[in-house]
């Protein structure tokens, strides 16, 4: 008798991955689930704000558009898909999969799963009062200090409500905010029975989504090793997991597509966004990472064994977000011969004006491009112009601001004949109006500044909002995730 085996593939990394790597997985070899993520932190504040302005709005609209193309395969196929595209209107993306069913002719084919009650922006203000502990994970900071700037809440929800919609015949579940890992381990639960108290295996099948979550930096994308001689990166292949139901897997890639996989690219997705290596904390499980053994299993194919796992807490993770003020980025170009020192001259004359004009920011970062924005010229580590600016009404504020021109003074020179620099020059602030005005102030230095200077062709820079983050963690016994079906 043949054992198991139940294929996992990852379609997408995040909302704006390749639109064609879904298509292709789902068309160039054999798959039993697709599995794509679409949200970060800051997307659901994003998803949150369009509905604001359009209730119909709200989730990942690619998704709607790659399952009109996909979703003949996946019937014919018996694939089901399970994604996190409902972003902050579960229901309106999964009426948009409904009505795109019923124009393909597939009515009656197709079983939307709907998983809510991630979405927890309503219930802040009842928490608060009924004196629900809430703090930032990152500095202890109450929710009630930033309450009235917060524009999302969404819980962290495991595999449980996604393994229940399974249960019911669902083909194609549409959440919030699920976790990346949980849409790869639940199919695996659901396939091979396993227990949430199984943790071992549950850890198992977590790791497992751990490292197709992110596409194709699994299997060739963003890859350290050997970068230079992966093969065909325009064609590549996105991950896909063989698990088999005591916990071990494969992970691989469909034949004749581009990229790599092997035991580098595995374990440098591995090192993704680990913290404690001994306690990777999911809704479902804690996973130790330090038990993980990998090794070669044919060309594009590394097997994963050996997973333990912990007793999952009794807290779900929450991601806020909330207003923080204000934004703007502007650059210029400066050429040879000189450009560093032009550049340099340009950053003094900018600042001196915005001095002039009594503007307030919290921060004004200078950064020059080409030079030592980054890592520091020639190895040396040097911030550049980065300091917090308070207003322009002493002498205190005016040492301020001379000091931070001060240090790009002092930076290290680049050689003389460096062909290019681009200034980069940022403000952060509270005062909307003041953060406009440092936009009209770049284009000026063109003519009012040093020679050679060039670059201004994307035109005045943009105001935008900033989002903060807020993470903090809320009693699983508050939350109550929701399963609901959509019949075609």
């Amino acid at each position: 008798m043949t054992e198991k085996v139940i294929r996992v593939a990852g379609g997408q990394g995040f909302w704006g991955d390749l639109l064609t790597a879904p298509i292709d997985q789902v068309r160039k070899g054999p798959i039993d689930y697709l599995m794509l993520d679409y949200l970060a932190e800051v997307t659901m504040s994003i998803l949150q704000k369009q509905r604001a302005r359009d209730p119909e709005a709200g989730y990942a609209r690619d998704f709607v558009s790659l399952m009109q193309e996909i979703l003949p395969d996946c019937v014919e196929k018996n694939i089901k898909v399970l994604s996190n595209a409902g972003g902050v209107n579960v229901a309106g993306c999964a009426q948009k999969i409904r009505a795109a069913a019923a124009e393909l002719g597939l009515s009656g084919k197709v079983k939307i799963g709907m998983i809510t009650g991630d979405d927890v922006l309503s219930q802040l203000d009842n928490w608060i009062a009924d004196g629900v502990e809430i703090n930032s994970m990152d500095d202890g900071t109450p929710l009630s200090a930033i309450r009235d700037k917060v524009q999302s809440a969404n819980v962290y929800l495991g595999a449980a409500p996604l393994v229940e919609a399974l249960g019911l015949g669902a083909n194609v579940l549409v959440g919030g905010r699920l976790t990346d890992t949980g849409l790869t381990l639940a199919p695996l639960m659901h396939e091979f029975g396993w227990k949430f108290d199984d943790w071992d295996r549950v850890s198992a099948g977590t790791i497992a989504g751990h490292i197709i979550e992110c596409g194709a930096q699994s299997s060739g994308g963003n890859c350290q090793y050997d970068w230079q001689n992966i093969p065909d990166m325009a064609n590549i292949g996105f991950p896909i997991v063989e698990a088999k139901a005591d916990g071990t897997f494969i992970v691989t890639k469909h034949k004749g597509t581009g990229g790599r996989v092997n035991v580098q690219s595995v374990t440098e997705q591995l090192l993704y966004e680990m913290g404690d290596p001994k306690a990777y904390i999911t809704p479902d499980v804690v996973a130790d990472f330090s038990s993980i053994h990998v090794e070669p299993a044919g060309e594009d194919r590394v097997r994963v064994f050996g997973i333990k796992g912990g007793p999952a807490t009794d807290f779900y993770k929450v991601s806020i977000a909330y207003s923080d003020g204000w934004k703007s980025v502007g650059t210029l170009v400066y050429s040879w011969p000189d450009a560093l020192e032009k550049a340099q001259a340009a950053d003094k004359i900018l600042r001196q004006r915005l001095e002039n004009l009594g503007l307030e920011f919290d921060v004004i970062l200078t950064e020059f491009v080409g030079v030592n924005a980054t890592h520091g010229h020639l190895g040396e580590r040097t911030l550049l112009s980065a300091s917090p600016v308070p207003p322009a009404t002493s002498s205190q504020d005016n040492s301020t601001v001379d000091e931070a021109s001060s240090v790009a003074d002092k930076s290290v020179r680049a050689p003389s004949d460096i062909p290019e620099v681009q200034l980069r020059v940022a403000v952060r602030g509270h005062n909307k109006a003041h953060v406009e005005r440092f936009t009209k102030e770049i284009a000026p230095l063109i003519l009012t500044g040093p020679p050679g200077v060039t670059g201004f062709a994307g035109g005045r820079p943009k105001v935008e909002e900033i989002m903060a983050y807020f993470p903090t963690l809320i009693p699983k016994s508050l939350i109550k995730p929701e399963v609901s079906i959509v019949n075609t």
